[in-house]
């Protein structure tokens, strides 16, 4: 029983970090725009297939199709923000109901393209078994992403912490007008949180391919998955993000492996709401100041 519960919860630690990757983008675009992508999760996947798309027809390794899938992936978020920003009138219900579409336009161009079947990376390296202690049992691959997610999530609060156009990043978030009134611009501002968001997408789309499987309706429940993340770290705290994201890989790994692969899903809804319930600004966000 021990064995399965340590087992379990390294295994969520993995795996909430790339999940970590997904809600971090979802969270960026959120925090600048005021807009959630339901597109988001479908970027993720397209990074996915351009993958396998290099491994099966070039014989790429799918690290070193990283820079292509990333310039696809940021060509695409592009698209979308010029879509969002032709909206003037209630754009936030707008851009819900127009990334929306484009998610479903997504999902449908992959099953065309790449059909409807199950996908997986065929490099032995990244299946290749890491045993540590013969206690914790993982792969290769979940190790390699584990570690370059969690930097990746250190510098993206680095960069938004330190950095003039995370500053202005922020500016833009909390107060657009007076953003502008500092000589930050807000368009170029939002476009760069998109690009950004992007290159996190497709970090967590490689790790997803290289770690587990893809098939054309994942980029829907990725979506979902990074919206409850970001809803239970709480708006613009993104250790939050992290901490958030590997609850929901323990608690899923442990409904797996003491329930039933089938409640997995549910089981993530469930501590959303209740967190809804019992904490609405977030597990790590904060509550509204009165004065």
């Amino acid at each position: 029983m021990f064995e399965l519960t340590l087992q379990a919860l390294y295994s969520g630690l993995l795996t909430g970090t790339y999940y970590a990757l997904v809600a971090l983008g979802l969270a960026l675009v959120f925090g600048t725009m005021k807009i959630i992508n339901l597109a988001h999760g479908e970027l993720v996947l397209l990074a996915a297939y351009v993958a396998y798309t290099a491994e099966s027809q070039w014989s790429l390794n799918p690290l070193a199709a990283i820079p292509f899938a990333m310039v696809v992936v940021s060509v695409v978020a592009i698209a979308v923000y010029l879509l969002i920003d032709r909206i003037k009138k209630d754009r936030e219900l707008n851009s819900l109901i127009l990334t929306f579409g484009i998610g479903i336009i997504l999902t449908n161009f992959v099953l065309l393209v790449w059909s409807a079947d199950i996908r997986s990376t065929t490099t032995p390296w990244f299946q290749q078994a890491v045993v540590f202690g013969d206690l914790l049992f993982s792969s290769r691959s979940e190790i390699l992403f584990f570690l370059i997610s969690v930097a990746l999530v250190g510098a993206t609060w680095w960069w938004l912490s330190q950095t003039w156009y995370g500053r202005a990043t922020r500016a833009v978030s909390s107060d657009r007008k007076a953003a502008m009134l500092m000589g930050v611009n807000p368009r170029q501002t939002e476009i760069l949180s998109f690009v950004v968001a992007s290159i996190l997408a497709t970090v967590a789309g490689i790790a997803i391919f290289t770690g587990q499987v893809i098939e054309p309706s994942l980029g829907h429940a990725l979506t979902v998955k990074a919206f409850i993340i970001t809803v239970l770290a709480g708006m613009g705290s993104i250790p939050g993000v992290l901490l958030g994201a590997i609850l929901i890989g323990v608690v899923e790994a442990l409904t797996v492996t003491y329930f039933s692969s089938s409640l997995q899903e549910l089981t993530g809804m469930v501590l959303f709401l209740v967190v809804l319930l019992l904490r609405p600004q977030g597990l790590f966000g904060f509550g509204v100041r009165r004065g």
